[in-house]
């Protein structure tokens, strides 16, 4: 038994010795690191040669493991001077205890990872830091006090963090202090104006926080610096002139800023000023001639402001400018020539103003333009034939400029570069030029003009294009089966022209439209079957048009067999309305041909025979029952029904549901005889009313059908009440689910959605039915969680009820006289329902949120509250914000309509 013991005892000894042995064998730095290590989250393993050799020797006296691993970096007498552990994927909370030993460091670099948690204050004891990079981490709460020991510290990057609290003072006693980025933070509170005494400061970048109050005028001491981003907050008043003495600046941008009043004058003493972003603030006033002064000016965004006045004519002296951002203001008067012939200008962005006169006739012969957007203006004349010249351009749009007029450029299309071209609603006139020269065009919008002739077949040469839009003209001839040879074409819509002939076969070989819109033409012929065929097709329509025969069951029938993998959506009524000889689900059944006296076809005689005598005792039946119920309870209740309801009688619905109840109460359900659910509204009406909203009612009954619109069933009434018929969707409704958690997905299909039911109401009824009352209480959700639009046109039900005129005349030209007014709240509601579906709260003031926010900041904070990554879905969130922000303009004029808003969406290439 000693024995035992005694070896027991020698062997733990000697496990004693070799792990002294080899704890002292670490150095310092390498037991530092190794702490460090272990507070981490490393789940890519990029720490992986962060390891001390087992039973390994230091290579010589005085050295360190640490020296060889990644990231680390020492000196000749192996002290670690710089630590760099950026884009490693590394994640946890940092305790700082460990960073004592690193005197000698003066690069640490933290940047793009994942940490998390407070900043420890320990990092300030590396006072030899040059340099200290956290930037793009998830470091929160208030800034830790202490950094003003880091005397020797040239930059400092934060940049998209989570730091909240107010701004450091202590960072003005760094005199040596090159750059501050803490841009995309928390920090709120106003700037210190302590900021303005940096002795070495050349980069103040503050943008993108929460901060107020005003801009400091001590900030224009500062000679050094040369870029200073401060917008994307929200303070109040004014520019400060005081930032025209800052000597040496050449990048200033104050965007999205909530800023008011004109554009101080000193400002243009910034002779070396080359970059001036001011968009999205409040200014007003007109543009000061003084900006000829800046003559490095290279960079001018001035857009989504309340500027007024002209253009001027001293901008043709800015040689050097590559960008003239105006858009989105008040601003008026013609374009100086001037400005077309900049040599330098690349882009010319002027859209949404009230500019007039002609386009410079210039545009695009001395110029080095790649995009130009005069959209939504007052020009006239026509689009000057030099833009042609302009070899760099890619997008040009001239979209909603009303008397444009003129032709089509004949070399518009043998650009090299040219890839979007938007002239929607501006009354061009002519053909459509030649396509033989076709060579990079991927979007053509030419929507709402006055084209004439017909398509020209050279446009298969167009191999790049996506989009083709020729919707409200006046083209003739037949659809060219050319556009299926375009191997990339998704939307194709010619609708409302004077097209005849069939529709194409061979687009049914086409592998990419997702939309083919040919509604009213004067189309003839039978559906091709094989457009069902076409793989990730989403909407056709091919209503009111001349087509006939059956309606392929594929796009019909909700039972019929969809291959597997396919996105294409089932087409309901309004794809196919309007085409008297056509038939077939869902619209009326086709009538089969009758065989008589030994015919081949499906009915004999003894059918039709059999037929007759059920008929003739129905209507036997039906006569009793009409004598009869004239005399009792019909005598007082009547009964109406619409397709998708079967024939009940008064007494049917009234038993269904508790008639004295619902007489003090608006809403009610109702379970009918079949087991049928319904949701049942009360109106109470006059007498001498009853007529118009009855004619009304048959109206949203019988014409407002659409998948995304709620279906009115039928109406029962007598002389005091009337009780609407609705389907009962049980999945509640968008109020209820706007601030719960909901993928992107089902956000941007919801929003679709309501596009898709508010663009049949105000552009495929004739006349057009606005909603009237467009909230988030009033879209429903059916079993598969698609929207569909309740109480649409139920506020002029209530008004025509009420109404003291017993004509129909009057009632009408009223109607008429608001209808502009009720379809642009219309639009401006849905602007508002989709800030809310972004940013899942209710909004009292829409234009107030979206418009005082920059661009940006919106997109940053729809993308984290949705939390979105996809390429994908970032572009439909800035897509679906771009649609928020038009439909939310204040003047109703501004705003798109419904069909043009659906279009974007549709398209999601805005």
């Amino acid at each position: 038994m000693e024995i035992f013991k005694f070896f027991y005892f020698i062997n733990l000894l000697s496990t004693f010795i070799l792990s002294s042995s080899s704890s002292l064998a670490i150095d310092p730095y390498s037991q530092a690191l190794l702490s460090l290590k272990s507070e981490l989250i490393d789940n890519d393993n990029s720490l992986h040669d962060w390891v001390v050799p087992s039973g390994g020797n230091l290579a010589k006296s005085g050295s360190s493991y640490a020296c060889s691993w990644s990231g680390i970096k020492c000196n000749k007498d192996s002290n670690v001077t710089s630590i760099d552990l950026s884009m490693k994927k590394l994640g946890g909370v940092l305790s700082g205890k460990q960073l004592s030993v690193f005197t000698e460091v003066i690069d640490f670099n933290l940047s793009n990872n994942l940490f998390s948690g407070k900043l420890p204050p320990e990092i300030f004891n590396l006072t030899n830091l040059k340099s200290l990079d956290i930037d793009t981490n998830n470091f929160s709460g208030q800034f830790p006090k202490g950094i003003s020991k880091l005397k020797s510290l040239v930059v400092f990057d934060a940049w998209e963090n989570n730091f909240s609290g107010q701004l450091p003072a202590e960072f003005s006693e760094l005199e040596n202090l090159k750059i501050l980025n803490l841009y995309g933070n928390s920090f709120s509170g106003s700037i210190p104006s302590e900021y303005g005494s940096f002795r070495s400061l050349e980069s103040l970048l503050l943008a993108a926080n929460s901060l107020t109050g005003s801009i400091p005028p001590e900030l224009g001491n500062l000679k050094t610096v040369t870029s200073m981003e401060i917008g994307s907050n929200s303070y109040q008043g004014f520019i400060p002139p005081q930032l025209g003495n800052m000597s040496q600046l050449q990048n200033l941008e104050i965007a999205d800023a909530n800023l008011s009043g004109s554009i101080p004058k000193e400002l243009f003493s910034l002779t070396n000023l080359q970059i001036l972003f001011l968009s999205i603030n409040q200014l007003t006033g007109s543009i000061p001639s003084e900006f000829s002064k800046i003559k490095l000016l290279t960079f001018l965004d001035l857009s989504d402001n309340l500027l007024s006045g002209s253009i001027p004519e001293s901008f043709s002296e800015l040689k050097s400018l590559i960008i003239l951002s105006l858009g989105s203001n008040d601003m008026s008067g013609i374009v100086p020539e001037g400005i077309a012939e900049l040599p330098s200008l690349e882009f010319l962005l002027i859209s949404h103003n009230r500019f007039s006169g002609s386009l410079p006739k210039s545009l695009g012969k001395n110029s080095k333009l790649k995009s130009v957007d005069v959209s939504v203006n007052n020009f006239n004349g026509s689009i000057p034939p030099s833009i042609c010249q302009a070899t760099q351009l890619s997008y040009f749009s001239v979209s909603y400029n009303m008397q444009l007029g003129g032709n089509i450029p004949s070399q518009i299309w043998s650009m090299p570069q040219l890839q979007n071209f938007s002239a929607y609603s501006c009354g061009i006139l002519g053909n459509l030029p030649s396509f033989e020269s076709c060579k990079s065009i991927s979007t053509i919008r030419l929507g709402r003009n006055n084209l004439s002739g017909t398509i020209p077949k050279s446009v298969s040469k167009c191999q790049a294009l996506m989009i083709i839009e020729l919707s409200d003209n006046n083209l003739t001839g037949q659809i060219p089966e050319e556009l299926a040879y375009i191997p990339i074409l998704e939307i194709v819509d010619l609708s409302n022209n004077n097209f005849n002939g069939l529709i194409p076969e061979k687009f049914g070989s086409s592998s990419s439209l997702k939309l083919l819109n040919v509604s009213f033409n004067n189309i003839s012929g039978s559906i091709p079957e094989e457009l069902a065929d076409i793989p990730i097709l989403e909407s056709v329509d091919l209503s009111n048009n001349n087509l006939n025969g059956l309606i392929p069951e594929k796009f019909g029938s909700s039972s019929s067999s969809i291959p597997k993998g396919k996105s294409f959506k089932l087409m309901d009524t309004s794809a196919f309305v309007g085409n008297s000889e056509l038939c077939g689900v869902p619209l009326r059944p086709c009538i089969k041909s009758v065989g008589i006296l030994g015919s081949t076809n499906t009915w004999k005689l003894t059918h039709i025979l059999l037929l007759s005598v059920g008929l003739l005792i129905i209507l036997m039946v039906l006569g009793f029952g009409i004598l009869h119920f004239k005399k009792g309870f019909e005598s007082r209740w009547k009964m109406i029904s619409f397709v998708g309801l079967p024939q009940f009688t008064p007494n049917d619905v009234l038993t269904s549901f508790n008639v004295v109840a619902a007489e003090h109460t608006e809403v009610t359900k109702a379970v009918l005889p079949t087991g049928i659910t319904v949701l049942v509204k009360k109106i109470e009406w006059e007498t001498r009313s009853i007529k118009l909203v009855s004619e009304f009612i048959m109206r949203l009954g019988n014409a407002a059908r659409h998948k995304n619109l709620i279906r009115l069933l039928g109406f029962c009434y007598n002389q005091q009440l009337v009780y609407l018929l609705y389907d009962y969707l049980p999945n509640g409704n968008l109020a209820e689910k706007i601030g719960m958690e909901w993928d992107w997905s089902g956000k941007f299909r919801t929003i679709v959605g309501i596009a898709r039911g508010l663009c049949f109401l105000h552009h495929e009824c004739y006349p057009a039915i606005p909603h009237g009352d467009l909230n988030s209480t009033n879209v429903v959700f059916d079993e598969d969680m698609e929207p569909h639009l309740a109480e649409f046109g139920f506020k002029h039900v209530i008004e025509l009820s009420k109404g003291s005129s017993p004509t129909t005349t009057k009632q009408e030209t009223e109607y008429n006289e608001s209808m502009e007014e009720e379809l642009g709240s219309d639009v401006y509601n849905f602007g508002k329902m989709i800030l809310e579906i972004l940013t899942g709260r209710r909004l009292t003031s829409a234009a107030a949120n979206i418009h005082s926010k920059s661009h940006e900041t919106l997109l940053r904070e729809v993308y984290n509250d949705n939390e979105v990554t996809s390429a994908s879905s970032m572009e439909e969130i800035k897509l679906v914000l771009e649609v928020a922000m038009l439909c939310t303009r204040s003047r109703s004029s501004d705003r798109p309509s419904m069909e043009d808003a659906l279009k974007l969406l549709s398209v999601k290439n805005f």
